[in-house]
């Protein structure tokens, strides 16, 4: 475990991957054979979903720690560094000794229509494990720990990213989640891509136990089967109290229960898309923690993810509470 001094505890708990991002800006696309072309920018940034969103949500003024695994190289030392430099306690993270620091490669086109590419080598990111969350302060109580620190009992809320990263872990999270709820906590989950393809098989056993769904367009029609983003919303939701589905520039679309809103991106330029939708999770789930209904909740999390495409990477651009609001014209 990580030695990082937790000066609060966390009402946001985040669990899931923690690697740096790589993102290449410009014309990306490579040309085998040897060939060398010269890119407009490189540079390391913070990366993982889970990472991202904790970072958001710190930024909003959510107090947040982050449950995943690194390796032992500098890699995982810049990361947990640059992610506790942004408010996140880091206490959590598992430290694997022989295993390398996932990384991503992002070559991201500036341009929102064609999105980006993602090159991710896993590295320690899968190797997290029920026997890690159960040795974590932050989770020792609810996973029923003989000693747990009662200092732990403030999480109120466990979000969780790069579901299809974890390997090892995937098979004990519903009874994970079972026990958060149990205890009070309520779940998020972004599922983020399955590389393997394996959608709905590997989600159905996790909607019992969780309260806000957050995937994007194409994972939501992927995991529903419908087309259409309000179908494919209504279709999840008939599984999970709230789901709200992000459709990039053009905004998101929420359901909670018979309530339905839909929301319009602001037009912002943009620099690079890396960790929008992280960014827009991270709004949401600080607004639904604020007691904010669903249409403010949606608000906020639409500048967020907004406004985070504005500098490269998934941190730069994340704004405080105080802009994001603003941006949304809230009180």
């Amino acid at each position: 475990m990580n030695g990082n001094f937790r000066p609060v505890p966390p009402r946001l708990l985040v669990l899931g991957d923690c690697n740096p991002d790589l993102v290449m800006r410009g014309d990306v696309e490579p040309r085998f054979g040897q060939a060398e072309k010269l890119v407009d920018a490189a540079e390391l940034t913070v990366g993982g979903s889970a990472s991202i969103t904790a970072c958001g949500a710190a930024r909003l003024g959510v107090e947040t720690a982050l449950i995943a695994a690194v390796g032992d190289d500098a890699l995982g030392r810049i990361q947990l560094e640059a992610v506790a430099a942004a408010g996140v306690d880091v206490s959590n993270v598992v430290v694997r000794a022989g295993q390398p620091t996932g990384v991503s490669v992002v070559l991201s086109t500036g341009d929102a229509t064609r999105d980006r590419a993602i090159l991710t080598s896993l590295g320690a990111i899968g190797s997290l494990r029920a026997a890690d969350l159960a040795a974590a302060p932050a989770l020792a109580a609810v996973l029923g720990a003989s000693d747990p620190d009662p200092a732990d009992s403030s999480v109120e809320h466990l979000h969780v990213g790069a579901l299809f990263l974890l390997d090892e872990l995937r098979p004990d999270l519903p009874g994970i989640l079972a026990a958060a709820r149990r205890a009070g906590i309520t779940v998020s989950l972004d599922t983020n891509w399955d590389p393997a393809g394996d959608w709905r098989g590997a989600i159905e056993p996790l909607l019992p136990h969780v309260d806000l769904l957050l995937p994007n367009l194409e994972e939501a029609r992927l995991l529903s089967g419908k087309e259409d983003p309000e179908a494919a919303c209504r279709t999840l939701g008939s599984h999970v109290q709230t789901v709200v589905v992000k459709l990039g520039a053009e905004g998101a679309i929420a359901v909670r229960r018979d309530q339905l809103e839909r929301l319009a991106a602001p037009s912002v330029p943009v620099v690079d898309t890396t960790g929008a939708g992280d960014s827009f999770n991270a709004g949401f789930i600080a607004a639904t923690l604020d007691g904010q209904p669903l249409r403010e909740a949606l608000a906020l999390a639409v500048v967020c993810g907004s406004l985070a495409v504005g500098a490269s990477g998934g941190t730069a651009g994340q704004p405080d509470l105080a802009a994001a609001r603003a941006a949304a014209s809230l009180p």
